[in-house]
C-alpha cells in the first residue's frame, strides 16, 4: 500500500470529545471516525486492527469446537417475553415497531435467539455438546456513551453459547471458553486479569470478567497481589478484620439530642465520635416492600450486593414519606432499634460494639447501641462496597484497587433461558431434560481498545505485532531524491514478495512528518532510506515499541524484518 494512496486522514490536534488514549489516538491516527454519540465508522487502518482480532478469536474458538453462525439484528419481541426480559432489560434497549405494528428490538445480546434456534433442532443428548458462536454488531443505547469504543450504542462482540446435557458438561464448556479467552488476550499483545464478577441483566451463578488493568476505564477491580483473588467492585469480598482480644463492655444506651445533624459527618463531628463506631441504617424499598440495611458508618452500600441477598427483581432508596411512615422520624435519624421492617446487616456492622444509630426521632440519635442486645436482624451477609486496602477473603493480605475495562466475559446461565423457553432434549432413557446453558462475550473494539490503552506513549500507538494494521513502513527521507525513491521501492516490492504487511511513504512531506505520522499510528517496524545510510549501502531499522535504532544493508533487510515479524 502507498501512503498517498492510503485514507487514513491523521490528525494534529486532540478532539474536545476524547477522554481516554484509545479515544485520542483512533481519532488522531485516522482509525475511525464519530457518526454519532457511540456510533463510529472504522476507517481502513481500524478495520485491518479489528479484522484481526477477528481473525485471532475465531481461531481459538474454533479450536474448542465452536461452529460459527450468524444470527440476525432484528430480534422479534416475542421470544424476549418469553423470557420476560423485554420488559426486564430496561431503556438501554433500543425497540421498533414495523409497519404491520409488530414490535422487535436491535439485539443486544443473543440468549434469547439462539436458544429458539437450538430448541428447534437439537432433540437427543447425542446432538451434546454444542457450541455455537458469531462475530456480529450489537445495539445498546447507553445513557452516556464515552470513552470512544469502551461504551458505545453499537459495537462489534463475539458471543458464544454452550448447550450440554449437565452441569459437569457446562463446567468443561465454560473452562474451555475461559481458558480460550486467556490465549486470545494474549496473542492481542493483553496483560489482562480474571476477576469475579456480577451478571447482570444476562443472569447465571457463575461468572468472571476479563479485566484490562489501566490508569483510566470505566469499572474499579480489586486484587491481592499476595494471592490470585479478584473481583470487580460489584462482587468484591471482604476478608474478617482482626478484632480485640477482649472486646470492649458494653454499655447502657442512651439518647442524645443531635439537632440538624443527619449525616454522618455531622453526627461523628458532634458527637466526637469515629465513623467506624457508628451503623447508618437505610431504608430500601425490594419489589415494593420496605427494608433495611446496615453498614459501617465509614463504610458505603453496594446496591448490587444488596439485591442479589435480598433476590428481588427491583431495588430502590425509599421516598421520604415510607421512610418517616416506616421510622418515625425524618431522613437522617433512621435506626435499626425498634424497627419492624426485615433488617440486612453488613458483617462489619454486627462487629461494632457500643454503637452510635439514629434514633427513629427527629434530631435525635442513640449512643451504646449492640446488636443482639438491643435490636434483632433478619441476617447477616456481605453487602458493603470494598475497598482498597482491606484484607483479601482468601489470604488475608491488603487489597489493590485499579481502574478496569471489561474486554470480555464469561457466563455459567444453567437453565435461566432453557426453561423459560422450553428448549430439552431426551436422555438416554428418553426423558426429557433440560438443556445447560453457557455464555461467552468478548467486545471486539473494547480490546482494539484496551490494547492502545496497554501499548502509547506521548507520541502514538505502539501496536503488537499480531494486530497491527501494517507490519512496516518504509520511509525515503526525500521522495524527490531518485537514489532514495528506487531503493525504498526494491525494499518494499522485496517485503511484499515475502508476505509482510507493509507501507511505501511515497509523500512529498516533510520527513518529520512521515516520522510522526509513522510514530502516531503506530508501525512496528519503520525503514527509513535516506543520504547517510544509503552512501553505506544500508537503511535505518527503528522498533517502534523499544525504540531500537540499528543500519542494516539494504539485501539484508527483508531477512531481518520476517524474522522479527515471526518473533
Amino acid at each position: 500500500m502507498l501512503m498517498s494512496q492510503l485514507y487514513a486522514p491523521t490528525l494534529r490536534e486532540t478532539p474536545a470529545e476524547a477522554e481516554l488514549a484509545s479515544h485520542r489516538y483512533m481519532l488522531r491516527a485516522g482509525l475511525m471516525r464519530r457518526s454519532a454519540a457511540g456510533i463510529y465508522t472504522f476507517l481502513p487502518l481500524g478495520l485491518r486492527v479489528v479484522r484481526k482480532v477477528e481473525a485471532i478469536i475465531r481461531e481459538e474458538m474454533n479450536r474448542i469446537g465452536g461452529q460459527e453462525v450468524l444470527m440476525p439484528i432484528v430480534q422479534p419481541a416475542e421470544l424476549w417475553q418469553e423470557t420476560g426480559r423485554w420488559n426486564d432489560y430496561g431503556e438501554e434497549m433500543f425497540r421498533l415497531t414495523d409497519r404491520h405494528n409488530r414490535q422487535f428490538c436491535l439485539g443486544p445480546t443473543h440468549e434469547e435467539l439462539v436458544t429458539d434456534l437450538v430448541r428447534a433442532e437439537v432433540r437427543s443428548y447425542r446432538q451434546l455438546p454444542l457450541r455455537l458462536y458469531q462475530i456480529q454488531n450489537k445495539y445498546r443505547d447507553e445513557i452516556r456513551p464515552r470513552f470512544g469504543l469502551i461504551r458505545g450504542r453499537e459495537f462489534i462482540m463475539k458471543d458464544m453459547y454452550s448447550f450440554d446435557r449437565d452441569e459437569a458438561g457446562l463446567d468443561e464448556s465454560y473452562w474451555a471458553c475461559y481458558h480460550a479467552y486467556e490465549r486470545i488476550f494474549s496473542r492481542c499483545g493483553l496483560d489482562v486479569r480474571p476477576v469475579e464478577a456480577d451478571s447482570g441483566a444476562i443472569g447465571g451463578d457463575v461468572t468472571h470478567e476479563f479485566m484490562v488493568l489501566a490508569d483510566v476505564g470505566e469499572a474499579v477491580v480489586l486484587y491481592c497481589s499476595a494471592c490470585d483473588y479478584a473481583a470487580n467492585v460489584e462482587r468484591a469480598e471482604s476478608g474478617k478484620v482482626a478484632q480485640s482480644e477482649v472486646p470492649p463492655k458494653q454499655l447502657p444506651m442512651e439518647e442524645v439530642a443531635t439537632p440538624g445533624k443527619t449525616t454522618i459527618a455531622e453526627v461523628t463531628e458532634f458527637l466526637g465520635a469515629a465513623p467506624q463506631q457508628c451503623i447508618k441504617t437505610m431504608i430500601y424499598l425490594a419489589d415494593g416492600e420496605p427494608v433495611a440495611a446496615l453498614v459501617r458508618g465509614d463504610h458505603e452500600l453496594n446496591e448490587i450486593k444488596f439485591q442479589r441477598v435480598l433476590g428481588c427483581a427491583s431495588l430502590e432508596l425509599a421516598d421520604t414519606a415510607t421512610i418517616e411512615r416506616v421510622t418515625g422520624a425524618p431522613v437522617g435519624f433512621a435506626g435499626p432499634v425498634g424497627l419492624r421492617i426485615p433488617v440486612v446487616a453488613d458483617h462489619a456492622a454486627t462487629e461494632v460494639v457500643n454503637a452510635v444509630v439514629g434514633a427513629n426521632k427527629a434530631d435525635y440519635h442513640i449512643k451504646n447501641v449492640n446488636i443482639g442486645r438491643d435490636f434483632q436482624v433478619t441476617r447477616t451477609a456481605d453487602i458493603r462496597v470494598v475497598v482498597a486496602g482491606d484484607p483479601c477473603p482468601k489470604c488475608g493480605a491488603p487489597l489493590t484497587s485499579a481502574y478496569g475495562i471489561e474486554v470480555g466475559q464469561v457466563f455459567k446461565l444453567g437453565t435461566k433461558y432453557s426453561a423459560a423457553l422450553k428448549a430439552t432434549f431426551l436422555d438416554e432413557n428418553g426423558t426429557e431434560q433440560p438443556l445447560i446453558m453457557g455464555c461467552y462475550g468478548i467486545g471486539v473494539g473494547r480490546t482494539v481498545a484496551a490494547v492502545i490503552e496497554q501499548n502509547h506513549d506521548e507520541h502514538g500507538i505502539a501496536w503488537p505485532v499480531a494486530i497491527a494494521p501494517y507490519h512496516v513502513i518504509v520511509v525515503p527521507v526525500t521522495i524527490k531524491d531518485e537514489q532514495q525513491a528506487k531503493t525504498a521501492r526494491e525494499i518494499y516490492e522485496a517485503l511484499q514478495r515475502a508476505d509482510v504487511e507493509v507501507v511505501l511513504d511515497d509523500r512529498d512531506e516533510r520527513p518529520g512528518v512521515k516520522f510522526k505520522d509513522a510514530d502516531l499510528i503506530g508501525f512496528p517496524i519503520r525503514i527509513t532510506v535516506g543520504p547517510k545510510s544509503l552512501r553505506k549501502g544500508m537503511a535505518e531499522i527503528t522498533l517502534r515499541k523499544t525504540g531500537e535504532r540499528m543500519e542494516l544493508p539494504v539485501d539484508q533487510i527483508t531477512d531481518y524484518v520476517v524474522k522479527t515479524i515471526k518473533g
